[in-house]
């Protein structure tokens, strides 16, 4: 079989895996182009209509046909640039963002099944085949942009492997930390308070790169926790921003002060907690995760 013909094959396959043909995508009221336009708006929260059709290599008539009917249906929204009045900043209604998570979830969801019946080591060889495929196909594709996102189902499993698998690399903490951590994870769902208490989950080209979490120490007093970025999302302010964030929350939750508790050697997470005005008030040393560390306690009031 030629290189062509090879690649022919895949494409009918995969398009019929994944129901690009049918109907209703994914179940869903929308054929595969007015999905897909719903998604990019979901994902970026606005844009121009003529940035979208760049990025998604669309025809700008007949993206317009898209535009107009998702419009008529009452899911995306249209007014003047404030750059550029000739510009139309598009997003999405309500009615459209609870359509976009419908359809983000149903793919997750037909993804995951997709994948499930296979065996673990197979699995393992298509998502590095398909990376494969991409870098290759788009070598020169810019870096995504990051967005935050609240946590759902399988974020707190991603956050509890990060944490092992990084701060055993970086700093050999071993399981021990390992295990601190999805204890307070599981006592973040078990315990959970949405108006006081908030997890936030950073993503790059829609994978998790970097976490955080607020949750409530006492009354008066809310606690930072499990920050963490990836090595491929460092240097962006990344870790800034989710601090930033958490301060934000607590404030707008009606806490006194926000606590953390760090260690001295973690230089990079002490420069952004001093930065945003967190002062350390006790160290002690430790041997928790099987190495000596001193531990720091530090606050922000306010």
């Amino acid at each position: 079989m030629s290189r062509i013909d090879t690649v022919r094959r895949f494409n009918r396959c995969y398009t019929r895996r994944i129901g690009a043909l049918r109907a209703h995508y994914l179940g869903s009221p929308f054929p595969l182009p007015q999905a897909r336009v719903l998604y990019e708006l979901g994902q970026r929260g606005e844009c121009t209509a003529s940035a979208l059709g760049a990025d998604l290599d669309l025809d700008l008539g007949y993206l317009s046909r898209l535009l107009q009917g998702l419009k008529r249906q009452r899911l995306v929204q249209g007014e003047a640039a404030a750059h550029d009045a000739r510009q139309v900043r598009l997003t999405l209604t309500p009615k459209g963002r609870k359509a976009f998570a419908a359809l983000d979830e149903g793919s997750r969801r037909a993804t995951g099944e997709m994948l499930a019946p296979l065996p673990v080591a197979h699995r393992e060889r298509l998502v590095k085949a398909l990376q494969t495929a991409h870098a290759v196909l788009e070598p020169q594709a810019p870096k995504g942009k990051i967005s935050l996102r609240t946590h759902r189902p399988g974020d707190l499993g991603w956050v509890i492997q990060a944490h092992g698998a990084i701060y055993e690399e970086e700093y050999g903490w071993g399981v021990r930390f390992e295990a601190l951590v999805a204890e307070i994870a599981a006592k973040f769902v078990q315990n959970f308070e949405p108006k006081r208490e908030r997890c936030w989950i950073a993503e790059l080209d829609g994978a998790p790169v970097g976490s955080v979490f607020v949750v409530k120490e006492r009354p008066g007093v809310a606690k930072l926790r499990l920050l963490i970025v990836e090595p491929q999302a460092r240097g962006e302010g990344l870790g800034l921003r989710l601090v930033e964030e958490c301060i934000a929350f607590s404030r707008r939750a009606g806490y006194k002060k926000l606590v953390l508790w760090t260690q001295s050697n973690l230089l990079a997470a002490r420069a952004i907690y001093a930065a945003v005005g967190f002062r350390k008030v006790k160290s002690a040393p430790h041997r928790e995760f099987g190495v000596p560390l001193v531990g720091e306690y530090w606050e922000l009031v306010l």
